[in-house]
C-alpha cells in the first residue's frame, strides 16, 4: 500500500504556517503517496481544503494521526499527539530538540522516527531543503517593516516645501540570511543602511545590497558559516566601538543567532542609554534570549525614549509565502526517500542520518 502522508493543524499557539501546500501535495501524490489532511489545516496560511485536490479530508485530527505513516509539521507536535502516532511512523519538521530536553525521549517512547530539518548540514545539496534559510528571509523582511512602523520618522530622504527630511540611518546587526534580507528591505524603503557582522567575508554581501559594511576592527570568522565566540578582550573592544557608533543610529535590527544556542548579547543596556530618543531596536533573536540586554521576548518596551521590540515567530506573519517555501523544503527532503509510493530510508545518506533524532525506539541524537 502507498504511504500515507498526514497534515493536521499546528498545535503551537499563534503558528499560522503550514507544512503542506496544494502545490507540494500534488507533487507528493505524483510520487505515489496518499495525502490525508485535517479539515481546515491549511486555512491559517490561506489554503482552503478544496485546493488540496486528491487529498482525503477528515474532520478529526486524531483520525488523521491514526492513519499517518508520515506526519509533516512546522513546529513539533505535543507529546500527547506523538503518542497517537502508530509505532514506526515518521515525523518531519522543525522539531527543536534543544528547546525541550524530553522531546527525543517522547519520540523514543512512541517509537516514532523523528527528522529535525534544522539539523541539515549546510551543504550545496541540502540548499533546497534548508528550512532555516527559507524562514529567516521572511523574518528579516518582517523585522524591518516592524521597525519602520515603530520609528517616529521616515526611512527615505524627502524633499518637501517644508524642507528636506534626512533619511533614517539603519543598522542591521548580523549578515546571515535574515540580516541580508533586512538590509535589502531597508534599502528598498529608502533608508541609509549599514550592516555589521564579525565575519569579514560578509562585507561583499552587504555592499552588494547597497549597504555599508560597519568595520569595528574585530574578526570572528568561524566554521560552517557561523561566527566563533569572541574572546573577552575582543568583546570589550567591539562593545566600546559599537557603543560610540550607536549614538548616531536611528534604527537597529539585530539578527545574530546560532541554532540551539542562546543569542549573543551584543547591545548592552549602557549602549541603549546612549542612543537618541526616538530610536528603535527590533530584536529578531528574541526567541533565543535576544541580542539586546533589555529585550523582553514577545513585548515592545520603552527604555529612556528608545523603543525595543522583541517579536516572536516573525516568519509566521508572512504565513502564505513562508509556508510555500517551507513546504517545498519538506517535499525536497521527503523526495529523497519516496520511491513508488513507499518511504525507503537510506541511512548512508548524510541528509537523512544527520537529521534523525530517534528511530525504532532508539536515540540518534
Amino acid at each position: 500500500m502507498a504511504v500515507n502522508i498526514v497534515f493536521v493543524r499546528e498545535s503551537a499557539q499563534g503558528e499560522r504556517r503550514v507544512a503542506l501546500t496544494p502545490e507540494t501535495a500534488k507533487k507528493l501524490a505524483a510520487l505515489g503517496a496518499n495525502l490525508v489532511i485535517e479539515r481546515g489545516a491549511g486555512v491559517p496560511a490561506h489554503f482552503p481544503d478544496a485546493a488540496y485536490v486528491g487529498a482525503t479530508v477528515v474532520d478529526d485530527a486524531d483520525a488523521a494521526l491514526a492513519q499517518a505513516d508520515v506526519l509533516v509539521c512546522v513546529q513539533p507536535p505535543s507529546n500527547d499527539r506523538l503518542a497517537r502516532l502508530k509505532p514506526g511512523a515518521v515525523l518531519v519538521g522543525l522539531l527543536a530538540p534543544h528547546a525541550d530536553a524530553g522531546r527525543v525521549d517522547a519520540l523514543v517512547a512512541a517509537r516514532v522516527s523523528g527528522f529535525s530539518l534544522e539539523r541539515l548540514p549546510r551543504t550545496t545539496r541540502a540548499q533546497a531543503m534548508d528550512v532555516l534559510s527559507s524562514q529567516a528571509g521572511m523574518a528579516g523582511y518582517k523585522a524591518v517593516l516592524i521597525a519602520a512602523q515603530l520609528a517616529p520618522r521616515y526611512f527615505p530622504m524627502l524633499t518637501t516645501a517644508a524642507g528636506t527630511i534626512r533619511p533614517s540611518k539603519v543598522l542591521i546587526v548580523g549578515a546571515g540570511v535574515a540580516g541580508l534580507q533586512a538590509i535589502a528591505t531597508a534599502r528598498r524603503l529608502g533608508a541609509q543602511v549599514e550592516g555589521f557582522d564579525v565575519r569579514p567575508e560578509t562585507r561583499e554581501q552587504i555592499e552588494s545590497l547597497g549597504g555599508k559594511f560597519l568595520d569595528l576592527g574585530v574578526s570572528a570568522a568561524g566554521e560552517g558559516g557561523y561566527a566563533r565566540e569572541l574572546t573577552a578582550e575582543e568583546r570589550a573592544e567591539q562593545q566600546k566601538r559599537l557603543g560610540e557608533h550607536l549614538k548616531t543610529v536611528d534604527v537597529i535590527v539585530t539578527t545574530a543567532a546560532v541554532p540551539g544556542r542562546p543569542a549573543p548579547k551584543i547591545i548592552t543596556a549602557a549602549m541603549v542609554s546612549g542612543m537618541k530618543p526616538g530610536s528603535v531596536i527590533v530584536d529578531l533573536a528574541a526567541e533565543t534570549g535576544g541580542n539586546c540586554e533589555l529585550t523582553r521576548p514577545g513585548e515592545t518596551i520603552d527604555s529612556g525614549g528608545v523603543t525595543i521590540a522583541g517579536p516572536l515567530n516573525l516568519a509566521s506573519q508572512g504565513a502564505m509565502h513562508a509556508s510555500e517555501m517551507y513546504a517545498r523544503n519538506v517535499f525536497n527532503f521527503l523526495a529523497l526517500s519516496l520511491k513508488d509510493g513507499q518511504l525507503v530510508l537510506d541511512w548512508n545518506d548524510e541528509l537523512i542520518a544527520r537529521t534523525c533524532l530517534a528511530h525504532a525506539g532508539e536515540r540518534k541524537a
